[in-house]
């Protein structure tokens, strides 16, 4: 153990002095939760795997913070399977009954045995053939959704579901995809930015949101829904928010100009005809309250279910309104640069609801289920994963 962190420290250390990295010994390990297949929190294990070695075009990360997201409690549960109808929460309550006996990811069969973790923020300690050394300790963002093809396509990968991710002391990735953060925010701050963020801001833009139109946004306190919040704000939107009583305050204090409790008539509090667009990633039952409330030629924008997949809603009100269904996966391409530059001119601050060693992954996923934060929660790796 003693020698596998010095080898890690002399990574670290030699950024300083690139002439100095040396990967030519053999390849060390380093510490990484590893999701083995679909199930339950037993799932997770935390061990030794191999060192990642940036190839051509690529740069090697030391992860300073990863953001946890439900997407990664679905995909250890099967949730993406077609034969699952459950929300996130009903399905981990009980996942050896529930789960699908297939490993059936976003686009396809998962691969595992795999490290997940989309968000990522970290400090470059190697930089592969062809990439620019000016990278070289720099503290940077990953851009976890990436787009092979080009914009033109809607094909996407994601770090940490079609490729090995964040919860790890180290990560590869594409150069492209980093980007450098001049901030005042933390490592765990930043790390729960990329999916939360990037998302957020592509559902806006999708939905066309400017100044002055009505936004409704359900789970206002999580982290897409949190970040949206802020997001729609600095659009000059006006925003109600759809979260539990308990969150209100908190969720006033991201910019809310109104805040609804979930549960409560849409209709009633809001009325009929009031929104211009709906940020959802709840659906489940709710999804016919929210179509009722959007004007004629309303937008319903959406890239999650954590609520329930399988839905129903009046079909006359979708067409007779001349709605708008938006489902959002692949970000459009100024996204993530929109995002950074929000962060770093200090319009943004994400709410990190709690920070965990790396090795207590299962506690962070267990506390997300509950749904009692506002925000985000971190993970973190070091010394005291051990």
């Amino acid at each position: 153990m003693i020698g596998r962190f010095r080898t890690i420290q002399r990574l670290v250390e030699s950024t300083a002095n690139p002439v100095r990295l040396d990967l030519t010994d053999a390849v060390p390990a380093m510490k990484a939760v590893v999701t083995t297949g679909v199930g339950g929190l037993e799932r997770l294990e935390y061990r030794d795997v191999p060192l990642p070695i940036a190839q051509e075009g690529e740069v090697l990360l030391r992860v300073l913070a990863a953001g946890v997201n439900m997407t990664d409690i679905n995909t250890r549960l099967g949730w993406y399977a077609r034969p699952v109808n459950l929300g996130t929460s009903s399905l981990a309550a009980s996942p050896q009954a529930s789960a699908p006996t297939t490993d059936e990811g976003w686009h396809g069969t998962m691969r595992f045995p795999i490290i997940q973790g989309a968000d990522c923020c970290g400090r470059v300690v190697h930089v592969g053939k062809g990439v620019e050394r000016h990278l070289l300790g720099r503290r940077v963002l990953v851009r976890p959704c990436m787009r092979p093809h080009g914009f033109a396509s809607l094909e996407t990968v994601w770090m940490g579901s079609d490729f090995d991710g964040a919860f790890a002391e180290f990560v590869k990735v594409p150069a492209t995809e980093v980007f450098t953060v001049e901030s005042d925010l933390t490592d765990a701050e930043l790390g729960v930015i990329p999916t939360a963020y990037g998302t957020a801001e592509n559902m806006l833009r999708r939905a066309g949101v400017t100044r002055g139109q009505h936004v409704v946004i359900t789970g206002a306190s999580g982290g897409v829904g949190s970040a949206a919040v802020q997001l729609a704000k600095l659009r000059g939107a006006v925003v109600t928010a759809i979260t539990g009583g308990e969150k209100a305050e908190q969720v006033r204090a991201l910019g809310a100009d109104h805040v609804v409790e979930r549960g409560v008539s849409l209709s009633e509090a809001i009325g009929e005809f009031a929104v211009d667009a709906v940020i959802d990633n709840v659906s489940g039952p709710s999804l016919d309250q929210l179509i009722a409330v959007l004007k004629r030629g309303g937008k319903y924008v959406s890239s999650g279910a954590v609520a329930g997949p399988l839905v129903t809603f009046d079909k006359r009100v979708f067409y007779l309104r001349d709605l708008t269904f938006i489902g959002c996966t692949a970000w459009d391409k100024p996204v993530f640069g929109e995002v950074v530059s929000a962060v770093e001119s200090g319009e943004v601050r994400p709410h990190v609801a709690g920070v965990f060693p790396l090795a207590r992954i299962a506690d962070a996923q267990t506390e997300l289920l509950t749904q009692r934060h506002v925000g985000k929660f971190a993970v973190v790796p070091g010394a005291a994963d051990g």
